[in-house]
């Protein structure tokens, strides 16, 4: 009897299609770092120039301005499972293509050019994905599933750098790439498995406008959200950066090579990784907007410590500090977004959430600006004397964050 209890409480909670899920977004994750940082190396070897790499990730990026929201249409209205699927497949297909650029040898523009195809269809993928996690669990394990969710995109930020820094030292970039590639495959079979637990609840397929008005109509109302969306702008611009600018920091104040950048990388997850299991051991949800402030302040002051101290190995706890403290605040921030957020509307109001991604490019462009002209040392002061200066000026004028 209490076997069969326990198998009916862990089908309730996703069971084996959020299992399936998990598994395969993890492995995704992992491809996804080894292509982030072959790109990012790459582009700084090809150009030496901390502008370039802005601009490579900002072609990553600004996409989720014109596509977050349609995006978040699509989750509403059609099968969101199905939808991750093809998505995936596109962009497994592109991730090949900019693969044979490298081996090609391809002019930085029209490399850049491919990564900004991807991005369109990438850009889709985060509104979607958030919205399905609700469907494959029972309600009161939804929090849990999405810091186990957030655990395990952070485990894939320890294993997929490492495995970075050591395979570009043995294999040229387009192989580093292709091997990514192959986590996106292994996705799609999972995704092909998944069934969802819950009903999914779906908009009417009205006009796009009234679509996007009932959102932001929903916002208007919710107080509580409209601080959550404003207060997240603040990290995205000064703290979140720190990943693009990172083999700038590793090259010119370390002196170390893609090893190193990795090392970072890792440390940095495994920060991120004890901040998720504590919050998904963390029954207790109330001063979640406390955590949220103290977390981007302590984010800025690891970030300003990072790039003022000249010892690697105390860099190295620097970045632990910094992955515990930006993934604190990020996770604690869907969490309390989702919970405050009906089914049939999820996929818009999260495409919207999300949308504060779109703010990483331009702080990459903005910090590789300072990095060029005044140095390395200064674009990092900069990051993290904004996110606690600016993050202390939104807490003056939205008091109500604070008692979230």
């Amino acid at each position: 009897m209490e076997q069969l209890e326990t198998k009916r409480t862990r089908s309730a909670n996703g069971g084996r299609s959020f299992r399936l899920y998990l598994s395969g977004n993890f492995l995704s994750a992992c491809g996804e770092w080894l292509d982030m940082v072959a790109l990012n190396w790459a582009v700084l070897l090809m150009t030496d120039s901390p502008v370039h790499l802005g601009i490579i990730n900002a072609c990553r990026l600004i996409p989720v301005f014109l596509l977050s929201v349609p995006a978040g249409i699509l989750a509403d209205r059609y099968d969101r499972r199905r939808l991750l699927i093809f998505l995936q497949t596109i962009s497994l297909l592109l991730t090949l293509l900019i693969g044979w650029l490298f081996l090609l040898d391809s002019p930085f523009w029209l490399f850049a050019g491919a990564v900004l195809l991807r991005a369109i269809f990438q850009t889709m993928d985060p509104p979607i994905r958030n919205s399905l996690i609700p469907n494959l669990v029972s309600k009161p394990f939804l929090a849990r599933a999405i810091a186990l969710n957030t655990m395990a995109l952070n485990l894939s930020r320890i294993i997929g750098p490492a495995i970075a820094g050591g395979l570009l030292a043995v294999l040229f970039t387009e192989q580093v790439i292709w091997l990514g590639a192959a986590g996106l495959l292994i996705e799609i079979i999972a995704l092909c498995a998944v069934r969802p637990v819950q009903e999914q609840g779906k908009s009417e397929k009205g006009e796009l406008k009234q679509d996007v008005r009932e959102a932001f109509a929903f916002i208007r109302e919710q107080k509580s959200v409209q601080s959550l969306l404003l207060l997240a702008i603040v990290p995205m611009v000064f703290g979140f950066p720190y990943t693009s600018m990172l083999p700038v920091f590793v090259d010119q104040l370390m002196n170390a090579g893609p090893g190193g950048f990795g090392a970072l990388l890792s440390i940095s997850a495994a920060g991120a990784v004890v901040g998720s299991i504590w919050l998904s051991l963390r029954k207790e949800r109330a001063n979640a907007g406390r955590l949220l402030i103290l977390s981007i302040i302590g984010f800025g002051l690891s970030l300003l410590l990072f790039v003022l101290v000249s010892n690697f190995w105390v860099a190295m706890s620097m970045m632990f500090l910094i992955g515990l403290t930006s993934q604190t605040y990020r996770t604690m921030s869907r969490i309390t977004m989702q919970m405050q957020v009906p089914d049939h509307l999820r996929g818009r109001i999260m495409s919207i959430a999300l949308m504060d991604r779109g703010f990483i490019p331009l702080g990459s462009i903005m910090i590789g600006a300072v990095a060029g002209a005044a140095g390395a040392l200064w674009a990092g002061v900069l990051m993290g004397a904004g996110c606690i200066l600016i993050t202390l000026v939104v807490l003056s004028t939205r008091r109500q964050i604070w008692q979230l």
